[in-house]
């Protein structure tokens, strides 16, 4: 794994808005960096990223087969209590999930190390799946890169290939996100391509846009019942709005699905060391309010059950607080989990996110920060494969 200088390509800025990439940059600052990028080898991507994704992923999927079956794990990952039937249910009907984002520490040398399973919301997708490869096609048609040069990127085909088997055919496939953010805008449009290309029928609107009706369920803007609806919008903040006592009787099929937000919960850090203690790709973790500083060794990470973006993650050791990303989820359960950062390489930090589409790793994505925690302000770099 090597991180090296690169020329961009002249018009990418002009590529990147033509082609609907509308948060290239960020309160002026660049977010998709093109200067330089990340080499890998084959088995590097093989041994270490892709093997360890699909063993993380199955033994987060045995953890929600044994969460669902137990009122005391799912009180001690701070699920609302009214909401342990539907989630349940959710699970033993084996609700199709479409994707997810487990980040990874990851230095080329040693063994991958998992930092936390993005499973419900995540973002980042876009760039990962589509204009990343566009980079690296055209990088290869202008000399910028060698021909041979490959990317561990299968996302976009794997997106359409899932859709098509658990979207429903004929029906309208609703998207919806938080109004004013373009990310999140720039992902739900990139989903509804793929799911037109996957002889779906997308509408988007957005979450404020929803309504409920007596008979009818969930409706859009036109009172039309929603029967399947792709929602980048939280399960924790759902299941605590009004709106959520209709979920019960709810014919609305959601991507994803309810028991996703067992996975989203940093909960899972904690229960799967306990399950899998000393495995090389997890990290010691252990709940805050049972500290066991034996395993964590001297600095740690507090991180809130909750927390997005990096928001309100400490670094802490026994002389107190080392690091702190300020945010709006101070309050509530959290974990602690060892502290292991991110490689350092030429004054940056990249983190791997290793993306999966229906439980199968399918490519990846990578953000760098001069901070050891990434925030929603760090940069993508795109990635090539060449031995």
């Amino acid at each position: 794994m090597h991180r090296h200088s690169i020329t961009p390509r002249q018009d990418w800025c002009e590529q990147a808005t033509a082609l609907g990439f509308h948060f290239h940059s960020i309160g002026g600052e660049p977010y998709w960096d093109e200067s330089v990028c990340y080499r890998f080898s084959l088995r590097q991507i093989e041994d270490d990223i892709e093997t360890p994704t699909a063993e993380l992923e199955a033994m987060c999927m045995a953890l929600v087969e044994e969460a669902v079956e137990s009122e005391a794990l799912l009180r001690r990952m701070a699920v609302p209590e009214a909401h342990w039937t539907l989630i349940r249910d959710s699970w033993l009907s084996r609700e199709p999930a479409l994707y997810g984002r487990m980040d990874l520490t990851y230095d080329g040398q040693g063994p991958a190390r998992f930092y936390e399973y993005n499973a419900d919301t995540p973002t980042g997708l876009y760039e990962a799946a589509f204009f990343q490869w566009v980079w690296l096609e055209q990088c290869r048609e202008r000399g910028l890169l060698p021909e041979r040069a490959d990317q561990y990127n299968l996302i976009q085909e794997a997106l359409i290939e899932r859709l098509q088997r658990i979207g429903l055919a004929g029906q309208p496939f609703h998207l919806a996100c938080c109004r004013d953010h373009i990310e999140d805008e720039g992902t739900l449009t990139y989903l509804a391509d793929c799911a037109n290309q996957a002889g779906l029928q997308p509408q988007l609107l957005y979450i404020d846009d929803i309504g409920h009706l007596p008979g009818k369920g969930f409706v859009d803007l036109h009172n039309q019942p929603l029967i399947q609806l792709f929602k980048l919008y939280p399960w924790e903040w759902l299941l605590e709005e009004d709106f959520s006592r209709h979920l019960h009787e709810s014919r609305t099929r959601f991507i994803e699905p309810t028991w996703k937000t067992l996975l989203s919960n940093k909960a899972i850090l904690p229960l799967l060391w306990q399950r899998h203690r000393g495995h090389p790709n997890l990290l010691p973790a252990c709940f805050a309010d049972e500290e066991d500083m034996s395993q964590l060794g001297q600095r740690w990470v507090r991180k809130p059950f909750f927390s997005r973006e990096g928001a309100n993650i400490q670094v802490e050791s026994d002389s107190g607080v080392e690091l702190v990303v300020p945010g709006p989820y101070d309050r509530g359960p959290a974990i602690l989990q060892g502290w292991c950062p991110p490689p350092c390489m030429d004054g940056q930090h990249p983190i791997i996110g290793s993306w999966l589409v229906g439980g199968q790793p399918v490519g990846i994505g990578i953000r760098e920060d001069r901070s050891a925690i990434t925030q929603d302000s760090s940069r993508f770099v795109p990635h090539y494969i060449l031995d």
